[in-house]
């Protein structure tokens, strides 16, 4: 049978085409990164370095809003005093996308939320945002080297 045929359809009846919208071109989920909230950075990172077997592939500050991160395989580590995490408590992981423009579009049109637009950090551009689910999100564009 081919594709375009309906053996329900009368004959000569058109088949409705529907476009389907393909984001894939514009921005795309390059990693998912679990976050972890910490007091004391050093010995998170060595616990994860042990647990995952792998090195520690990133680690700064984010002096303006008081936090040291580190990353560890999927893990990101997040460190700092009760008061300094709490604005941030409730984002549940980091997307590193490829485009943070094109992420904040897509995510708007699908039913989001702007919780903390897009800045610049230590690593390139971030967005926050609340998507249609209920799930805080943090999306991430690596800054290029």
């Amino acid at each position: 049978m081919n594709v375009n045929q309906n053996i329900n359809r009368p004959k000569g009846q058109k088949i409705e085409k529907k476009t389907i919208i393909d984001m894939t071109n514009e921005f795309k989920v390059l990693r998912v990164l679990n976050r972890f909230y910490v007091q004391d950075i050093d010995s998170a990172v060595n616990f994860y370095k042990s647990l995952l077997g792998v090195k520690c592939s990133l680690r700064f500050q984010h002096k303006e809003v008081e936090l040291e991160l580190a990353q560890v395989g999927n893990v990101l580590i997040i460190a700092g005093s009760e008061k300094a995490l709490e604005p941030f408590k409730d984002t549940k992981a980091t997307f590193v996308v490829n485009s943070i423009e094109n992420a904040r579009k897509y995510l708007l049109e699908n039913g989001g939320t702007v919780i903390r637009d897009i800045q610049q950090v230590p690593t390139g551009k971030n967005l926050t945002v609340k998507n249609a689910d209920g799930n805080i999100i943090e999306y991430v564009e690596f800054k290029e080297k």
